[in-house]
């Protein structure tokens, strides 16, 4: 798991360099493009074997997870990485609390605590003006909300499609849907909706580079994290994920990210110990 977090977070720091030269739709594109690729080419290789018959709750997963992603992207492009992904990292919380009202699924008082603990780091890493947000800290809740139900869909999608095609809808979708928002910025843009709106710019020299080892460390980070999950408990694996925000920390102080105050480190702090508390009382 800690090769997986390695993995992911070059993942978000080749996002972050690619986000220098082009939009973070675009980066998004290429992100999704490059796993497209590579998990169609495993399904013409191995044929599928499946039941179907959930398509509804398949695109939900396809749409809600794209939007979680375009909004993170942008939040990478925006603000320190180590914040970004602290964000991304509230999803096993709100996980939690899908599962509790929506699964029936139990919920001990440890598990309560993690939530309140997680969302109090979470102001700390935002520290609001009053009662207002920033685009950012809203993008940030949405990445973590959003993927919490995507992974809470997935856990109903399992029961009767191949994982590959769970993925693959997922990533044809941030494919297909960011080629479409570009076109559109070619006529139309809004300052309002630059996290999904942007112009194509044509990968320049080494942007080629990055953009390959962005997909490849993303594809790297899903199968370690995968054989982590099938060879280790659930609650370790959960805990070691967080891992990633201190590789994250350490990798964007040397693409030139400030280091975090105290007030900022301390809710950093808060949200890996309350996703530690979620991982092993779900284990």
């Amino acid at each position: 798991m800690l090769i997986s977090s390695f993995s992911f977070a070059f993942d978000g720091a080749f996002a972050k360099v690619l986000s220098q030269s082009m939009d973070s739709v675009e980066v998004v594109f290429f992100r999704n493009g490059i796993t497209m690729c590579i998990v169609a080419l495993s399904i013409f290789k191995l044929p599928l074997k499946q039941v179907g018959g959930k398509p509804w709750l398949l695109l939900f997963r396809a749409l809600i997870g794209f939007a979680s992603m375009l909004v993170f992207f942008y939040n990478i492009a925006h603000i320190p990485l180590a914040d970004a992904i602290t964000f991304s990292r509230t999803a096993p919380i709100f996980t939690a609390i899908l599962a509790f009202f929506f699964l029936r699924e139990k919920m001990g008082w440890k598990a309560w605590l993690a939530v309140f603990i997680g969302f109090l780091g979470i102001v700390l890493v935002m520290k609001p003006n009053g009662l207002m947000l920033s685009k950012t800290d809203l993008f940030g809740l949405f990445s973590g909300l959003g993927a919490a139900l995507a992974y809470t869909s997935v856990r109903e999608l399992n029961k009767v499609y191949d994982t590959r095609v769970i993925v693959l809808a997922f990533v044809s979708t941030g494919t297909i849907f960011p080629a479409l928002f570009m076109l559109i910025s070619e006529v139309y843009h809004a300052p309002m909706f630059d996290f999904m709106m942007g112009q194509f710019v044509m990968p320049q020299g080494i942007a080629w580079v990055y953009i390959l080892l962005m997909g490849f460390s993303g594809a790297i980070g899903q199968v370690y994290m995968t054989k982590a999950f099938a060879t280790t408990r659930a609650g370790v694996v959960g805990a070691a994920g967080y891992s990633i925000i201190f590789f994250s920390l350490l990798i964007g102080m040397v693409l030139g990210d400030p280091l975090p105050d105290f007030i900022g480190l301390f809710g950093i702090l808060l949200v890996v110990l309350s996703g530690i508390i979620v991982a092993k009382e779900k284990e």
